[in-house]
């Protein structure tokens, strides 16, 4: 009741008051309960699919799948390096100058290599219903906590293989935002975070996405290993999928074989000997279900080397990204998030140049890149 001038009466007063009181207290308590919350969330990782090997680290992966016999040389076979010096397609020495320790630069028929993988796995990718995308290779924090890029909810400059960008943001007022910014190491985190905090529809699934992206990596967990030539370096290029389905295991499994299946076309396109290992428990990251690596022959490395990976992480990202779907009763739901390397280069160079050279110095182009690479009949052979 009000008194007689329409004005909340004392009685009212002191209880809003308490209302108010309890409201406050409450917010900070359900602040407090979030924030543990979080902070167990991002310490439990995505439990592993039945078939998933168990093992402490990748010496647990099986080899579940090889096709094609690596090459036998006729001649002394070169490494890519000295393929890269001879034919002048890289220069270490410079890109070290310029750039510092894993530097590098790409020329002529290099550069052309490159780009021609990106370009055709970006139109088979299209050709299968993906929609390209070049995202933004500089992101806020969440993109990188949300697809579990971060060991934890910020970022941590020991152990997480991210660059933070040290400039404050201006805004178009000409005032200063001050925000963590990061450089992405693969287009996922980007594609991911395009539908964060929205609610899709049943019907518009699967939503199928392909990336291409430069990536930076600090490599901090990787000091001293693989430290010649381009097999692991700071920035590269890469065609990156992504996959939004509904909350199905039988969907995503199917779709994971899928994308899975793509690469190993890819690797055939480029006539490359490649296997393909399933990631056990201990070499998996947090959030994968499930995951599996191709890997082409190296000639130089007397083995194989990792081109690409494909991982299932059902609902694990969604969860931090809050995406989710409307099933046909209307009910909500979190859905489940796929992604797969479809060619990273240059890396996938050393492969293509080292199982194709010829005796007598030059490089054989792959006939699905000659299109892309006009006026150099088929070889790479020295000026």
């Amino acid at each position: 009741q009000t008194d007689m001038g329409g004005k909340p009466s004392q009685e009212q007063v002191e209880k809003g008051k308490q209302l108010k009181e309890r409201i406050l207290k409450l917010e900070e308590e359900y602040k407090k309960a979030e924030e543990e919350f979080q902070d167990l969330m991002v310490k439990v990782p995505m439990p592993a699919s039945e078939d998933t090997p168990v093992g402490k680290d990748d010496s647990g992966n099986i080899e579940i799948y090889k096709e094609g016999e690596p090459p036998v040389f006729e001649f002394e076979p070169k490494d890519h390096i000295q393929l890269g010096k001879d034919l002048n397609l890289l220069d270490l020495k410079r890109g070290v100058k310029t750039s510092g320790y894993r530097g590098y630069y790409l020329k002529n028929e290099g550069t052309m290599m490159q780009m021609a993988s990106m370009m055709h796995a970006l139109n088979k990718l299209v050709s299968k219903g993906f929609t390209p995308i070049i995202p933004p290779t500089l992101v806020k924090n969440f993109a990188l906590f949300g697809s579990g890029f971060f060991a934890g909810k910020q970022y941590n400059p020991d152990i997480d293989e991210a660059y933070k960008i040290a400039n404050d943001e201006v805004l178009s007022n000409g005032s200063v935002k001050k925000e963590d910014k990061f450089l992405v190491g693969t287009a996922e985190p980007s594609l991911l975070a395009y539908y964060a905090d929205e609610v899709l529809e049943e019907k518009d699934l699967p939503i199928k996405l392909c990336g291409f992206s430069s990536c930076y990596r600090s490599e901090i967990g990787s000091y001293g290993k693989d430290t010649r030539g381009i097999y692991r370096i700071h920035e590269f290029m890469k065609v990156e999928q992504v996959v939004i389905c509904k909350a199905s295991k039988y969907e995503a499994d199917k779709i994971h074989q899928q994308i899975t299946d793509t690469s190993k076309d890819l690797h055939r396109d480029l006539e490359l000997p490649f296997r393909q290992l399933q990631i056990c428990t201990g070499d998996m990251g947090a959030p994968k279900y499930k995951m599996y690596d191709l890997e082409a022959w190296m000639p130089s490395r007397r083995g194989y080397g990792e081109t690409g990976s494909s991982s299932n992480c059902k609902d694990w990202q969604s969860r931090r990204l809050n995406i989710k779907y409307k099933d046909a009763e209307g009910n909500k739901k979190f859905v489940y998030l796929l992604n797969n390397t479809a060619l990273a280069s240059p890396r996938i160079l050393i492969p293509l140049w080292e199982n194709h050279q010829q005796a007598d110095g030059s490089i054989k182009i792959p006939e699905v890149l000659n299109k892309y690479i006009p006026g150099y009949k088929g070889n790479i052979k020295k000026k």
